[in-house]
Order: C-alpha cells, then sequence, then structure tokens
C-alpha cells in the first residue's frame, strides 16, 4: 500500500489544527486526523485494489486496453461494480469484464478468505466458551491488538447480522443443478442435550461455479422443514432449476413438486446402494456392488434400463427378495442424470461435492458440543459455508456449462 506522503499529512495537520493567531497554543482534534487519514487510506487501498484488477485482466487478454498488440487473445467487454470489505472500510471495485475469457481474481478471493475466517474464529470462540483472557490473546494474534469481552460480543452481534444478511441476500441468475442435503447437530434444551438439523443447497450457476444457495435450521428433516427451505429459496428467487440431485427424503421430494414442478429429482446413487445392501447379507455385498455399479455405467438411459431389469432378475435368483424389490422400485429415480450432458454425469449422479463439504462443517462443529441454541448452531454453519463459497471450492470452475445451453444433452433428453 503506498504511504501517506508529507504534504498529505501536513494537510491533515492544517485542517485539524486550530491556531489563533501568533504565539497561541496549536490544539489538534485527533478524531479529524484519523478520519482524515482513514480516508486517505481507503481511497489508496481502492486505487491500488483496481490497479491490479486492471493489471491481471491485461495480462489474461495479452495486451494492455485499447493497444494493438499480434499477442491480444482477448478484449475488454466494461466491468461491474462490486463491494469489499477490507480492514480499512468498504471498497468499492471495478471487476473488469471479458468478451471470450472468464476473469477469475485472485484478489477478491484473498481478502474473502482472511474477512470471513476472522468472522467464523470469533464465532467459534463466542460459542465453544472461550474464556475472556482467551479471547483477548487470540484476538491481539488476529488484530494485533487486544479487544474486551464486551468488544468481542459486540463483534459477534455485527457478524451475526452480515451473516444473515447473506443467508437472505436475493438469488440471481440461473442455477441448473441444486444439490440439496441437511446434517444434524446436537443443541441443549432446558438441561438435556437434543438434535437440530440444519438444511443446506449448493447450486451450479451458469458460468459452472459453485455457489452456497442457503442455509437455514429446520427443526427436523420432515416436509414442513423442507417446505420452508425450498419455499425460501424460491421466494428469494432461485430460478432455472433443471435438476435437483438429495438423498431420498420423502418431504422433500413431495415439496419439489409444489414449488418446481418442471425440475427432475435425481436420487443419490451412492446413498442408494447403501439401502440396497442393508438387504443383503455381509457376504454377498461385493458381489451386489458390483451389479449395482454396473446399472450406472452403461452407455446410455434404455442400456441402464435394461441392465437394471437383468439384476434384478439376478437378485432373485440369489434369493435376495428384498433387494430385488428395492432395486426395481427405486432404480429410476437414480438415472434422471442420464437427461443431461454425459460430461456432467459424474457430477450430478451423487451427492457427494455437498456431502464433502459437509464433513468439513463436522470436523470444526465437533469441538464445540452441544450448541446453547440452534441459532449458534446454524450461524456457526453459515460463517464456515461462507468462508469455503470464498476459497477455490467457489472461485475454480466446477462444469463446463456450454453443453447445456446449446441443449446438447444426450439422445435420451429429448426422449424424456
Amino acid at each position: 500500500m503506498n504511504e501517506i506522503d508529507n504534504e498529505t499529512q501536513e494537510a491533515a495537520l492544517r485542517a485539524a489544527a486550530g491556531a489563533e493567531g501568533p504565539g497561541k497554543i496549536i490544539s489538534i482534534d485527533e478524531g479529524r486526523i484519523r478520519e482524515h487519514l482513514s480516508g486517505v487510506v481507503l481511497e489508496a487501498v481502492e486505487e491500488t485494489l483496481n490497479a491490479l484488477l486492471n493489471a491481471e485482466a491485461d495480462a489474461l487478454c495479452g495486451a494492455q486496453r485499447y493497444e494493438r498488440s499480434a499477442e491480444r487473445v482477448d478484449t475488454r467487454a466494461g466491468s461491474y461494480e462490486r463491494g469489499l470489505h477490507t480492514k480499512a472500510g468498504e471498497v468499492k471495485l471495478k471487476v473488469p469484464k471479458l468478451r471470450k475469457l472468464p476473469f477469475e481474481t485472485a484478489i477478491i478471493e484473498r481478502y474473502k478468505r482472511r474477512e470471513s475466517s476472522v468472522e467464523e474464529a470469533l464465532i467459534e470462540m463466542y460459542l465453544a466458551g472461550v474464556s475472556v483472557r482467551r479471547v483477548e490473546d487470540i484476538t491481539e494474534a488476529l488484530w494485533g491488538t487486544k479487544v474486551s469481552a464486551s468488544l468481542v460480543s459486540d463483534l459477534n452481534q455485527k457478524i451475526y447480522a452480515q451473516i444473515e444478511a447473506w443467508r437472505k441476500q436475493p438469488i440471481r441468475g440461473e442455477y441448473a443443478y441444486v444439490y440439496v442435503d441437511g446434517m444434524w447437530l446436537k443443541r441443549s434444551w432446558g438441561g438435556e442435550v437434543k438434535n437440530v438439523s440444519v438444511l443446506i443447497a449448493v447450486g451450479v450457476n451458469a458460468e459452472g461455479y459453485r455457489e452456497v444457495l442457503a442455509v437455514a435450521e429446520g427443526s427436523k428433516e420432515d416436509k414442513a422443514s423442507w417446505e420452508r427451505f425450498i419455499r425460501g429459496m424460491k421466494e428469494r428467487g432461485l430460478a432455472g432449476v433443471k435438476l435437483f440431485i438429495s438423498d431420498k427424503c420423502l418431504g422433500f421430494v413431495e415439496s419439489l413438486a409444489d414449488f418446481y414442478p418442471e425440475a427432475k429429482w435425481q436420487r443419490c446413487v451412492v446413498h442408494w446402494y447403501r439401502n440396497v445392501w442393508t438387504a443383503v447379507p455381509s457376504g454377498k455385498v461385493k458381489e451386489v456392488a458390483a451389479m449395482l455399479k454396473a446399472i450406472h455405467a452403461q452407455e446410455d438411459l434404455e442400456a441402464a434400463r435394461v441392465k437394471a431389469a437383468a439384476v434384478v432378475i439376478k437378485l432373485r435368483e440369489m434369493k435376495l427378495k428384498a433387494a430385488a424389490e428395492c432395486v426395481e422400485q427405486g432404480v429410476e429415480e437414480t438415472l434422471s442424470y442420464m437427461s443431461y450432458p454425459r460430461e456432467h454425469w459424474r457430477n450430478l449422479r451423487t451427492n457427494n461435492p455437498l456431502e464433502r463439504v459437509i464433513r468439513e462443517i463436522r470436523r470444526r462443529t465437533r469441538v464445540v458440543g452441544a450448541f446453547p441454541d440452534g441459532n449458534s448452531a446454524l450461524m456457526l454453519v453459515a460463517a464456515r459455508l461462507r468462508h469455503i463459497a470464498g476459497t477455490k471450492w467457489g472461485t475454480k470452475r466446477y462444469m463446463d456449462m456450454n453443453r447445456l445451453r446449446a441443449g446438447a444433452g444426450t439422445e435420451q433428453e429429448a426422449a424424456a
């Protein structure tokens, strides 16, 4: 960051000093000095970050803006404004847009990662019952200065408000694929420890990037909870959904038809395998697993259906009637992904992308034990999701959506 030169400091002093004449004592208003210098620093931060963004855009284009060059590979397509919270304050960035290439910058990611990490650490300290002395030590390590317990409490309230605003922000654009799951945490209630459910949705946007769409508390994973959850996303603007991916939760599946009747539902293949295995003796699980995986290894939807029918017959021959019925009744729910571009199949047939995120959240929430209430559990999960969204997880392209936009699905998409 650029240093503030002497001229700027002198201007600040003149603005803040009250000298009534020769020989008079000059009084300095420190508050006005800090305010003036803070404005200068904020302006410098904003100018520096925008310069770095422009430099990154020039590097991607292979030439500076308006420069004629044989090495140019792309051109500018304007820019869009976005706010970014830094330690110096809120700055306005003009993020460049390119005509061909996606503009990906590490600058915003780096700031988002730092800010969300600090927020998450404060909430974790608050929820885990860290002592006041320990809070002071940790905050000094994070920010360079100690803060009092009352200030930590105030900061947590502000962070809660920021996370709540993030949770309820409008959903803009279209999300063709949406992964949905829930997780159970423990909370103290009337001297007892009870379970609380947190519902999570992650979507893939039109450019192929993953975004956290929703996180909300559900008293339990029943139809009423899922209905509130889906309605909340609908009211915030979730549109363009072609496929929901989740485990089989009847409350969720039943609610989908009320809000997204045009969307299809994909049952997580891995969870389905496990459900079938519960009806299989342990000595035969390996053989049955190979049979089930063969269904989803087929080249198209019709071949998968034929293979599934053969598996049902084979299971009955093996005297595994319950497993055969499970396959016969549920296999169609696991084949919805085959109605979309083949390049997407691997990412659509399971709920693993979201489950990996949930495992990471569990690793961080396990140290808390029982939360004081459901809202505390929700806030910590949301803080972690907000942090993850600002890392490589959210800034690396997850799918190439060009095939889907072009309507170049598989042959069975037209027949579906």
